[in-house]
């Protein structure tokens, strides 16, 4: 039997003869059904349909995907401690796992937030890895794997150098990587789109939905700042191919945040 993949948001589901009724990611208020409602396609089709594209943004650093359904894309960091795949896509083909094993293969999936799950299950056995994610959003995984592993608390260690951050706000256990070790003492942040990098690649912003237009409370903003206020940094990669911050991160989140406050409480002249 299939295991089905919703179209509008990537998120696979149990194997069944036939597709599910509905998408319980996409009725929720954070995603939508689309006009012409909900469709499914498979791994299989989507190997037909779907070619990953890799791009190599510094030593180190290479995004992955294929534009399907949300259109995120996935990021390959090599670490010193082991290569972990942050965030995850629906494709997967053996084109792709070849071309991954070619870099050392994956050692850990981490994930932002329930929306970027897609197929991880699927990612987990062809490379024979653990899934972290934060124990807040368990009750979204539609696809339960065996190599889930819930963390709790507000920072997860994966291996020295890298460590995950519970921020909040898009999801409760909204998630970013932080990367800073010998490969790269300036620091990098994988961000999803917990902090969402914006078109011109000046800001990030912070939503609950990003399609439904509804923002956080300026708490909730101040408590993804607080959350990171102890991390260095210098870059940021969002989730879309285009969507990444090369320099003065740390102080683009900072300001970023004021403005976003700012904005929530109704004062101009920030």
């Amino acid at each position: 039997m299939p295991a089905f993949i919703c179209t509008a948001c990537g998120t696979q589901y149990p194997d069944s003869a036939q597709a599910p009724a509905q998408c319980i990611i996409c009725e929720e208020e954070r995603q939508y059904v689309p006009e012409q409602g909900q469709t499914w396609t498979t791994l299989d089709e989507l190997s037909r349909t779907h070619v990953n594209q890799f791009r190599e943004y510094e030593p180190g650093i290479t995004g992955i995907g294929a534009g399907f359904a949300i259109g995120q894309r996935a990021v390959l960091m090599q670490t010193s401690g082991g290569n972990v795949l942050w965030d995850c896509v629906a494709t997967l083909n053996d084109a792709t796992v070849a071309a991954i094993k070619a870099k050392g293969g994956i050692q850990a999936i981490a994930i932002s937030h329930p929306h970027f799950c897609t197929a991880m299950g699927e990612w987990a056995k062809a490379f024979d890895c653990p899934i972290h994610l934060h124990a807040a959003d368990k009750d979204w995984i539609m696809n339960p794997s065996p190599a889930v592993r819930h963390w709790e608390g507000d920072t997860f260690q994966l291996w020295d150098g890298v460590t995950l951050i519970r921020c909040g706000g898009h999801f409760p256990g909204g998630t970013v990587l932080h990367w800073q070790d010998s490969k790269k003492p300036e620091g990098v942040i994988g961000a999803g789109d917990i902090l969402s990098v914006t078109a011109d690649r000046k800001w990030v912003s912070f939503m609950r939905s990003y399609p439904n237009f509804i923002p956080l409370s300026a708490g909730e903003v101040g408590r993804i700042d607080a959350a990171l206020a102890p991390f260095a940094y210098e870059r940021i990669y969002g989730h879309y191919f285009d969507r990444y911050i090369a320099a003065n991160a740390k102080h683009v989140v900072e300001r970023s945040v004021a403005r976003y406050i700012a904005a929530i409480n109704g004062v101009r002249g920030y």
